[in-house]
């Protein structure tokens, strides 16, 4: 209950010292993505090796044992007539993820996750492996020293484990083969994508663009805006892009309260009002408790100890609070309503579902 009254406080105190907006003035870069600017995700499918024992095994992981065949067949060793039986080697998936506009030779970080029924990656060592992207081309080669967060440790009547011990990142594992071209100097046309999609948020952007450079900018729908260089930019898009991304735009979101019910957590933005309305707050509680009582017969009778039950319960209404909200009532005065009475994560979760239900909350609710 403390932790709750000091966050809805010091949020209230934010609040009330803030005298505009706290995200105004966001950069244009900050709140949108560029067209065909993304980075590009890759997977690939390798060996680690050096394991002390923790790999898979060979009887319920066939893949891995295949696997291993083809390797040594292309180094040279056949090895198809032979049994084998190592646990110091494990399948697995790798996964990276490429920046736009990565250049071949630099280096990014790459995942790697167990595929059979090995315990342990720690200490093991990923053997070159091609990462392609969903297009079939490999565009780049991942190898590298594992490193595991995680561990687990066991013995013949208790075990113990933090993290996950089967998963692991190389850093700068995987050296890029291919680049992705990216055609901007020669593209016409521009869009810029909102994060955030408000018809207000596009319309300002595109306004502060045109008010710097006239006629550069047009609102499409209020997710896109698209940027056409105008002859008073001579760089063509490039040029404005470098110009318009660091211009600072006023963001406008419409009044949303996020909750998620697991963690008991709400997140509420500044534009959430309440209409007329009263809200009580009970804080009903039930005790029942078993005090069982052993009656002994009477000396020299032939009766026999008997367990009577005694039962009591006690109820607390919590004295049945209230809280009345005016025509407009802003974040501020929810918070510190809510405040006042005192309640848990639990309640405030309840309470705030109850108003959207009443129509009394003038937000967009989203569970998760």
């Amino acid at each position: 209950m403390a932790n709750l009254r000091t966050l809805l406080g010091g949020l209230a105190a934010v609040l009330a010292f803030s005298a505009q907006p706290a995200w105004a003035g966001s950069r244009i870069k900050d709140i949108v993505d560029f067209e065909n600017v993304r980075p590009n995700q890759l997977i690939g499918y390798g060996l680690v090796v050096g394991l002390a024992g923790t790999g898979d095994r060979m009887r319920n992981s066939p893949f891995t044992e295949e696997s291993m065949q083809a390797m040594l067949e292309r180094m040279g060793v056949n090895i198809r007539q032979a049994q084998m039986k190592t646990q110091n080697v494990a399948a697995v998936s790798i996964t990276a993820t490429m920046p736009a506009f990565s250049r071949a030779g630099s280096a990014i970080d790459v995942t790697v996750a167990a595929l059979g029924d090995a315990t342990s990656l720690q200490g093991g060592t990923l053997i070159a492996t091609s990462l392609r992207g969903l297009d079939g081309n490999t565009y780049a080669v991942a190898q590298g020293q594992v490193a595991v967060s995680g561990f687990k440790a066991q013995g013949a009547a208790a075990n113990i484990s933090r993290g996950v011990s089967t998963s692991a990142r190389i850093a700068g594992g995987a050296i890029v083969e291919r680049e992705v071209p990216y055609a901007l100097r020669s593209a016409n046309t521009l869009k810029l994508a909102l994060r955030n999609p408000d018809f207000t948020t596009a319309q300002r952007v595109a306004d502060v663009i045109n008010k710097n450079f006239p006629g550069s900018a047009q609102m499409l729908d209020p997710a896109t805006v698209q940027l056409t260089p105008s002859s008073a930019v001579p760089g063509g898009v490039v040029d404005l892009l470098t110009r318009v991304e660091n211009l600072p735009v006023d963001v406008d979101q419409p009044a949303r309260v996020v909750v998620n019910e697991a963690a008991g957590t709400v997140v509420m933005n500044a534009d959430v009002r309440v209409s007329p309305v009263a809200i009580a707050q009970g804080g009903l509680t039930i005790s029942v408790a078993e005090s069982p009582v052993a009656s002994q017969p009477a000396p020299l009778s032939s009766g026999t100890t008997q367990v009577l039950p005694r039962t009591q319960i006690n109820v607390d209404d919590g004295g049945g609070k209230s809280l009345a909200m005016l025509e407009g009532a802003s974040l501020k005065s929810l918070v510190g309503g809510l405040n006042a009475l005192g309640v848990s994560p639990r309640d405030l979760i309840t309470i705030l579902q109850a108003l959207k239900t009443a129509g009394a909350l003038q937000a967009e609710i989203e569970v998760q």
